[in-house]
């Protein structure tokens, strides 16, 4: 009998894709969820709707400077949020993903580029990757989007992570994760993130009518006044063809 510490770790799935009408979905196993999509006549847009909410930190940062930041992401997907930021808002990015068949699909399928200067993808597990003595403090956009092929319910969301992904964060820096899952609890992914980040650092999204709810949490607690807010979302959308000012209509601080 094998020793159950010396036991391998289970398979990773396999990774597949459809296509509906302009979309291009990426799905894990043979499961009809859906990881990721991409649009095939503009690949580097953001195609839904949550993937578009995770980017609502730019609410809260000036535009002039958007490109000076780093972004990271937990979770490649079917690689939209590595490709917006490092292609549209020329950010220093990096994405981290445990599967290397999703990174390979996602450089023969969704067009990420290949790694540079200012691009990498990591294959490593990002429960990990949170602990990297030297990332803390350096990164300005935080996104977590972690799933396995059943998408029962995030496979990372304990008050432990969220205070690693607490450290990462620069002082305005920002998480943005993704809640949905048959089995997940919001409730409780909220007393995770109220105990990493504090009540009055956090926004929620309403949810979508997939039932994707998008929680945002501050490294620096902030309340832009609504007429800043405006500001920005109507830059945000000129810039980078972002619905932003709908996001003010769903967007709300757990603590208003």
């Amino acid at each position: 009998m094998t020793p159950a510490h010396s036991r391998a770790a289970p398979p990773l799935p396999s990774v597949t894709f459809s296509e509906e009408g302009p979309l291009r979905h990426l799905h894990l196993g043979s499961t009809p969820w859906i990881q990721g999509s991409m649009r095939l006549d503009r690949p580097n847009d953001l195609a839904l709707e949550y993937v578009q909410r995770m980017m609502a930190w730019l609410l809260f940062v000036e535009p002039d400077g958007v490109a000076a930041r780093r972004a990271l992401q937990l979770g490649l997907g079917a690689a939209a949020l590595t490709k917006f930021c490092h292609r549209r808002l020329g950010m220093d990015t990096t994405a981290v993903e445990l599967n290397p068949q999703v990174v390979v699909a996602c450089r023969t399928w969704f067009r990420l580029p290949p790694d540079g200067p200012r691009l990498r993808v990591v294959v490593g597990d990002a429960a990990q990757w949170v602990r990297h003595a030297p990332w803390a403090g350096t990164v300005d956009a935080l996104a977590v989007d972690l799933y396995d092929h059943d998408a029962g319910a995030p496979v990372l969301d304990s008050a432990d992570f969220y205070a690693d992904c607490h450290r990462l964060l620069t002082d305005d820096g920002a998480l943005t994760v993704n809640l949905f899952g048959r089995r997940a609890s919001f409730e409780r992914s909220l007393a995770a993130l109220t105990q990493a980040f504090g009540r009055d650092a956090l926004w929620v999204f309403k949810p979508t009518k997939e039932g994707n709810t998008v929680v945002l949490a501050q490294r620096s607690p902030q309340r832009p006044s609504r007429e800043v807010l405006a500001a920005r979302a109507d830059a945000i959308r000129t810039r980078w063809r972002l619905p932003a000012l709908h996001w003010l209509r769903s967007l709300q601080p757990l603590d208003p």
